[in-house]
Order: C-alpha cells, then sequence, then structure tokens
C-alpha cells in the first residue's frame, strides 16, 4: 500500500462560504439601527421647473438666527475661543441641519444632531483657533438645512494680536 497525497485545489464553494459570514457579520455590525428622528418627509424642495412651488414652501422649515455675526473682540495669538449661535426653527416643519462648512481651517462647528421641530430651538457650536492668524480676522460659516435658500451665512470676527 503507497502513502500518495493528492493535492486537491480549493473549490469555489470552500473560498465563498467563508467570505459570504464575514461580508454578512460586516453588514450586521455596521448597519445597527440608529434612529436620527430624520424622515424622508422632512426633506422638501419647493422648486420645480416652473418654478417656486408656493404651497410647498409655505410648509417648509425656517431658520432664524438670533444673531448672524460674533465679534470676538481682541484676541490674543494662540487663544481658542467658543461661541454658540441660536436660532430658531420658524417654520411649519421638521428643521434638519446636513452641515456647517467654515471658510478656513481655524473653525470648527457642532451643529444639532436630531432634527429641530417647528417653534424649538437649537444652537451650532463653534470654536475659533487663533495659532496660525493674525490682524483683523473674518471666518465664514455657511449652514447647509433643509430650508429654502437651503444655505444662511454667519461670520465671526477677530482681531488677533502678538503677545
Amino acid at each position: 500500500m503507497s502513502n500518495t497525497v493528492i493535492k486537491t485545489e480549493p473549490s469555489f464553494l470552500q473560498f465563498l462560504f467563508p467570505s459570504t459570514l464575514l461580508f454578512l457579520f460586516i453588514l450586521l455590525v455596521s448597519c445597527g439601527n440608529k434612529n436620527t428622528g430624520i424622515s424622508v418627509s422632512d426633506v422638501r424642495n419647493p422648486v420645480t421647473a416652473e418654478g417656486i412651488d408656493e404651497k410647498k414652501k409655505a410648509t417648509m422649515p425656517e431658520i432664524q438666527f438670533e444673531t448672524i455675526n460674533y465679534d470676538f473682540g481682541k484676541v490674543i495669538r494662540g487663544e481658542r475661543l467658543s461661541y454658540t449661535f441660536t436660532f430658531k426653527n420658524v417654520g411649519k416643519s421638521n428643521l434638519i441641519i446636513s452641515g456647517v462648512d467654515a471658510s478656513c481651517g481655524c473653525t470648527t462647528s457642532i451643529p444639532p444632531a436630531a432634527p429641530i421641530k417647528p417653534g424649538e430651538k437649537g444652537t451650532i457650536s463653534i470654536t475659533f483657533d487663533s495659532a496660525m492668524k493674525e490682524g483683523n480676522v473674518t471666518s465664514y460659516l455657511v449652514v447647509t438645512a433643509n430650508t429654502y435658500p437651503a444655505q444662511s451665512i454667519l461670520a465671526i470676527y477677530a482681531n488677533v494680536i502678538n503677545p
């Protein structure tokens, strides 16, 4: 009797089964139930090929800021300063802020994650880092939301002095 070893190539199914299990595991872990409170009905667009649908526009959220500008005044270079912009949803449906983009890397923001219901207030916290700045500085923040128009502009100012 001979001790012959027969080598076989792995079959396609032997490869597919572990790969499928790995894919299903990743899918289940990454697709957890993340209920943000945002629904498809919260997204409305009043613009049509014929123009603006005033009926649809009247049912949309509307963002109203207490102030759209803030001046930090004189700032010593290297300081990190914070401010909170407060707003109210004066519209007729949930307000969703999808992003806040700053005009420079010196300003970061934290927008609300949950929808703001009609009549409720919300905040956008910002931090200004004066480390690489000098003189009069203006940083603009573009707030994108499910409003019409979709973007609002906020501004912060500082006079950065070198100690």
